[in-house]
């Protein structure tokens, strides 16, 4: 299906049951309460999806069963492969699935110089007709993408997006000033969206969304609508909670929210382990905060 790159694309945690399989009850669940704060798509088998342990069949029910609930919305697989060969037999699958568009990491493991990230992007794309955002994250993946790997990049006419997860801001302007709009940009850090919003860029790839969906939508839709004063007071209380997508283990911590407002749990396939001890007490103590001063909502649905 065709669709822009634009607005809240929730990054979906892979909700799991106490046997280690894939809840796709608890999965329902938490699209469900997307779909009704307004999100604009869905991104599977990203960080906080849990891509390094999900198998291909795990991948293949979660988007098929994605599609059935996203009524009508995009959904995105996230490809994060060792090799070209694996990213494109990735792509191949998406598109027999039914996944609209692709979220692309670099090479994983190995760390390619520029010539090789670019010919594995370029690889990738070439093989499907599928929409694909670069997932730009050198903090974590330890690659950058730089304006240059762009600007040879534009020679792909599916590569239309950007996960933009550098954590500089100026990033934003940079793009844009060199590319214009042949990028859709998407903020990939939670915690510095709205800044990002301020400076143009077109969407959010969000993680506290899984535990707070309509907070997420409306600090996005209230920042695009102008109305920026009640986009700041939503996001200063959000900002603690929005902290916990900036951790190694963002994904217990986030599983613990989604679990604290009902649309989540915190299994986890290991390595991970759930929190315990004062770690456990100190996140669960920034979500109960956040609980107990939620603030109430205008009707950001109709902006």
């Amino acid at each position: 299906m065709a669709f822009v790159w634009k607005g809240v694309f929730p990054a979906l945690l892979t909700p799991f049951t106490e046997k280690d399989e894939l809840d796709l009850e608890l999965f329902g669940k938490n699209l469900k309460a997307q779909h009704a704060a307004g999100v604009d798509g869905f991104i599977l088998g990203g960080t906080l999806g849990e891509a390094s342990v999900l198998t291909t069949s795990e991948k293949e029910k979660l988007v098929k069963f994605a599609i059935e609930q996203a009524q009508g919305l995009p959904v995105i697989l996230n490809i994060a492969e060792g090799s070209t060969r694996e990213a494109v037999g990735q792509a191949d699958l998406a598109g027999k699935w039914g996944a609209s568009g692709l979220m692309l990491l670099p090479p994983m493991r190995y760390k390619s110089d520029h010539r090789e990230t670019v010919a594995y992007f370029k690889a990738v794309a070439a093989s499907t007709t599928l929409p694909v955002m670069i997932y730009n994250n050198p903090v974590d993946y330890k690659i950058e993408v730089t304006l240059d790997m762009f600007d040879e990049l534009q020679s792909a006419p599916n590569i239309n997006a950007v996960k933009e997860s550098t954590r500089d801001v100026t990033n934003v302007t940079r793009m844009i000033n060199r590319f214009g709009k042949r990028f859709s940009i998407l903020c990939g850090v939670d915690t510095l969206a709205l800044e990002e919003f301020c400076l143009g860029a077109d969407g959010w790839v969000a993680g506290l969304v899984d535990a707070f969906p309509a907070e997420t939508v409306a600090i996005y839709r209230l920042a695009k609508a102008g109305r920026l004063e009640e986009a700041r007071e939503i996001y200063r209380w959000f900002m603690p909670l929005l902290e916990l997508d900036i951790h190694p283990k963002l994904v217990q911590y986030i599983k613990l929210a989604a679990t604290a407002t009902g649309i989540g749990s915190e299994q986890v396939r290991g390595p991970r382990l759930p929190l315990e001890g004062p770690e456990r007490e100190r996140v669960t103590a920034i979500i109960k905060k956040g609980l107990e001063t939620r603030p109430s909502l205008p009707d950001y649905l109709k902006l």
